[in-house]
C-alpha cells in the first residue's frame, strides 16, 4: 500500500471500514502542511526566477501609464475578481506612506452593470462594454485568469487593443489564449495545474509590480500632478 493511501485512510477511515486515529490524522495534515508549503515556495520560486526581467518591464510600462495620465483597469472571473479587486485597490490606497494615490478602476466592482450585460448580451460582453464607457488609450487593462481562456477577458483584451490600450495579464497552466493570442503585452504564466498555487504567485505578483511602480515614479511626482498623502490621523 503506498503513503498515499495509507495517509488517505487516516483521513478518511469511515470510507474504509476503519476507526480514526487522531494521532495519525494530525501526522498526515501536517505532511500536507509541509508539503502543500513546500509547493508553493517553489513554484514561486522558479515563476520570479524565470520572470524577473518582464516583471520590471511591466512595472515600467505601468510607471508610464501614470506619467501620462492614464489609469490602470482590473477584471477578473470567481476567485480572479477578487485580484481584480485587490490590484485596484492597492493602487488607489496606497498602505506605505509617503506614496501617492493612483487612479484605477476595477471592472468587477458594479455587480448592476455586469448582471445587466450579461442578461441582455452576454457574459462574454461584461467588461467590454465598461472598457467601451471607461477605457482612453492612455490606459492600461490588467486581466487574471487562472486558465487564461476566460471568454470575457480575452474579448476586452481584443477590443482594449483596438482603442490602443497597453495590456498585462496573469494566468495560470500552459497560459491559454492569454498566451498565444497576441492580445496581451505584458502576459505571465504561472506554470502550474494547482488553481491555489497560481493564484498565490498572482498576489505576489502585483504586490511586487505596485511596489516597482511606485519606485519608478518616486522622482517624477511633479509630473503625475498628484499630491503624496501621509496616512490621517485623528484630531
Amino acid at each position: 500500500m503506498s503513503d498515499t493511501t495509507t495517509q488517505l485512510e487516516s483521513l478518511y477511515p469511515f470510507l474504509h471500514g476503519g476507526v480514526k486515529d487522531r494521532n495519525r490524522e494530525r501526522d498526515a495534515l501536517l505532511e500536507s502542511v509541509r508539503q502543500k508549503s513546500q509547493h508553493s515556495l517553489a513554484v514561486k520560486q522558479t515563476f520570479f526566477d524565470n520572470n524577473d526581467q518582464a516583471i520590471i518591464d511591466a512595472a515600467r510600462a505601468i510607471a508610464d501609464i501614470y506619467l501620462n495620465h492614464g489609469r490602470m483597469l482590473s477584471m477578473g472571473n470567481g476567485g480572479s475578481s477578487c485580484d481584480a479587486s485587490h490590484f485596484a485597490v492597492e493602487f488607489q490606497h496606497p498602505i506605505t506612506a509617503g506614496r501617492p494615490a493612483l487612479p484605477a478602476i476595477n471592472l468587477v466592482m458594479d455587480t448592476a452593470m455586469i448582471s445587466a450585460v450579461a442578461n441582455d448580451v452576454g457574459a462574454r460582453h461584461v467588461f467590454v462594454r465598461q472598457l467601451e464607457a471607461h477605457g482612453r488609450a492612455e490606459d492600461g487593462l490588467f486581466g487574471f485568469s487562472t486558465s487564461g481562456n476566460s471568454e470575457n477577458l480575452m474579448s476586452a483584451f481584443a477590443k482594449a487593443k483596438d482603442m490602443g490600450l497597453t495590456t498585462f495579464g496573469l494566468a495560470g497552466g500552459d497560459g491559454g489564449e492569454m498566451k498565444t493570442s497576441g492580445l496581451v503585452d505584458h502576459c505571465f504564466v504561472v506554470e502550474t495545474d494547482s488553481i491555489h498555487r497560481v493564484q498565490e504567485v498572482h498576489v505576489a505578483t502585483y504586490h511586487i509590480l505596485w511596489d516597482l511602480v511606485h519606485t519608478l515614479l518616486a522622482d517624477q511626482r511633479g509630473k503625475l500632478g498628484l499630491k503624496t498623502e501621509a496616512m490621517s490621523k485623528p484630531a
